[in-house]
């Protein structure tokens, strides 16, 4: 949404094409407390629909729509989406990311009855209930920390012997009553026919397999960037992410990538919005040197 404002007001014609709701993964969060400009802090939602507002208000044209494609027409790019084509001179691909997922048996059948990957979405619905959250890092922890405040205990499950989450959130997660911490251990099934019941579990270090009763289980182990539509039409790293320079340009000329999506994004809302700025004046300093 910073793209197409900044391209709005540089007197360009933009058109954001989004599958679901407007701000990506910033709409799961409860509070956001890091972004300048709130110091009481802010709903995840709130600051979306506030960007959203403010971006139309400039002139930013918004479509719900899924994009699957890109193609290169002579100096012009074609977007196949699923209800058809839309022709653009510069794209800025900011299609973020998505949940991590565990591939174990019984995450895909249960999702929605105990599996989740939103603790914020989710987690009153386990008011008095055991959950377990998987992962180590900021997120698990904030998820953790969450979900004690409705759930009776929270399992938190790390492969390894330590954290990788920041130090003041390891803090917190330490002192929170009913959090509990499953170390050297990982998820091997969700277990359950219409709900979680458990999760079969083994120990990678001493090779034992034990089963942890739950009523539900919530994954934060990382996010993969949503990049699987451009891989034809950008260069991706190893991991996925589209490789772009400092100035958010791709090696594709006219094909620029700003957020999550990109190699060595910080993942932060605030960095966030700065790629969309510097997208959007590259974007237009590309079109204008055309």
């Amino acid at each position: 949404m910073t793209a197409g404002m900044y391209a709005c007001r540089a007197g360009l014609r933009a058109l954001l094409l989004e599958r679901a709701l407007f701000g990506g993964q910033i709409v799961n969060a409860r509070r956001v407390d890091n972004y300048p400009g709130f110091p009481d802090g802010v709903s995840g939602i709130e600051l979306a629909n506030l960007m959203h507002q403010q971006a139309v208000k400039y002139g930013l044209e918004t479509t719900n729509v899924e994009v699957t494609g890109i193609r290169q027409v002579g100096n012009c790019y074609t977007i196949i989406t699923s209800v058809g084509d839309f022709e653009a001179q510069a794209v800025i691909i900011a299609a973020g990311s998505e949940y991590r997922r565990l591939n174990v048996p019984g995450e895909d059948r249960l999702i929605g009855r105990g599996v989740s990957y939103c603790a914020t979405c989710d987690g009153f619905l386990f008011r008095g209930l055991d959950v377990a959250v998987v992962g180590g890092g900021d997120t698990a922890l904030t998820d953790a920390i969450e979900l004690s405040e409705h759930a009776s205990n929270v399992y938190v499950i790390h492969r390894r012997d330590q954290l990788r989450a920041a130090e003041a959130l390891q803090k917190q997660a330490f002192l929170r009553k009913g959090l509990k911490f499953i170390w050297d251990t990982v998820v091997e099934e969700i277990i359950g026919e219409e709900k979680v019941n458990g999760l079969k579990l083994r120990n990678i270090k001493t090779g034992k397999s034990s089963v942890l009763e739950v009523s539900g289980v919530f994954v934060a182990i990382g996010l993969e960037p949503n990049s699987r539509s451009f891989a034809g039409i950008v260069s991706l790293d190893e991991a996925g992410h589209i490789i772009t320079d400092g100035l958010m340009a791709t090696r594709t000329p006219g094909i620029f990538a700003a957020g999550d999506i990109r190699t060595n994004s910080p993942r932060q809302v605030s960095s966030a919005v700065g790629d969309g700025a510097t997208a959007a004046l590259s974007a237009f300093r590309y079109l204008h040197g055309r």
